[in-house]
């Protein structure tokens, strides 16, 4: 065979060696994109949910708008929400599992093929909470336990140590999003779609900017749209979840401007 014949041959097979390359690569981009999705979600279903709010900055809410402070409670059971979930919802949270889901705007949810998910088939959840305060506050979400080490500092907890990374929780109010993502800790990013934040260690008692967010207005009802949903693109949202259950406990503290300049200063 001629020199000329061997290196044309050889240029033929170094082609086709980076055509091989260039597909395996190509599979690996899309397997990489794909493989976070969880795909036994009837495997997974709530185990429990609770929402305590701090009562020594004058801060309550309910799951509907009143006209007095006195009106509003402390604490919202997983029993109270899951009752307006099947009233309103069509779906009992008990018997229904979240599945995985993802959205741009925490309004549309969809799909890892981009199918739509109606808010009544409870693959996530979304209800409003209504706050109302005897001061003027911001109110972050807080991690620390009350001062009677009640436990129940914002947490999400699960028999699977990865769970808890996929999970988001969503507030809506004046027109912004906060998204709780407790994988990230005591960080926070912004986008033109919604600021998502994580928290101090359980057992910290320390409220900054990162976990600000709406803001009261004395005696005035204030209605927050909360979401809560299996995050589809999160790494942590793989087929290793299944049978996983989880609970969730939400905290509100309401820090008042006078405890705001204190702490700046």
């Amino acid at each position: 065979m001629s020199r000329t014949k061997k290196e044309e041959n050889r240029a033929v097979r170094n082609r086709l060696y980076t055509s091989i390359l260039l597909v395996l690569l190509a599979l690996a981009a899309i397997t990489a994109a794909t493989v976070a999705w969880f795909s036994i979600a009837d495997k997974t279903k709530v185990k429990s949910m609770s929402l305590d709010i701090e009562s020594d900055v004058d801060l309550r809410m309910d799951l509907d708008a009143h006209d007095y402070f006195e009106q509003y409670v402390k604490k919202l059971s997983f029993e109270s929400i899951a009752q307006r979930m099947q009233s309103e919802k069509g779906f009992d949270m008990q018997t229904t599992p979240l599945e995985p889901v993802t959205t741009a705007d925490q309004n549309i949810f969809t799909y890892e093929n981009g199918t739509e998910v109606p808010d009544t088939k409870g693959a996530y959840l979304t209800f409003t909470l209504h706050f109302m305060a005897e001061k003027d506050m911001i109110v972050h979400l807080n991690s620390a336990d009350s001062s009677d080490g009640a436990g129940d500092g914002t947490n999400i907890s699960s028999s699977n140590a990865e769970l808890p990374e996929a999970m988001r929780i969503s507030f809506t109010a004046d027109g912004q999003t906060w998204i709780y993502d407790q994988g990230m800790g005591d960080t926070l990013s912004t986008s033109a779609a919604a600021t998502t934040f994580g928290l101090p260690s359980m057992g910290s008692t320390r409220i900054n900017s990162n976990n600000a967010m709406f803001s009261l207005k004395k005696n005035t009802d204030k209605p927050v749209l909360v979401h809560i949903w299996m995050e589809g693109t999160d790494p942590a949202c793989t087929d290793s979840l299944k049978s996983a259950d989880y609970a969730i406990r939400m905290r509100f503290t309401g820090e008042t401007t006078e405890t705001i300049n204190t702490r700046e200063k």
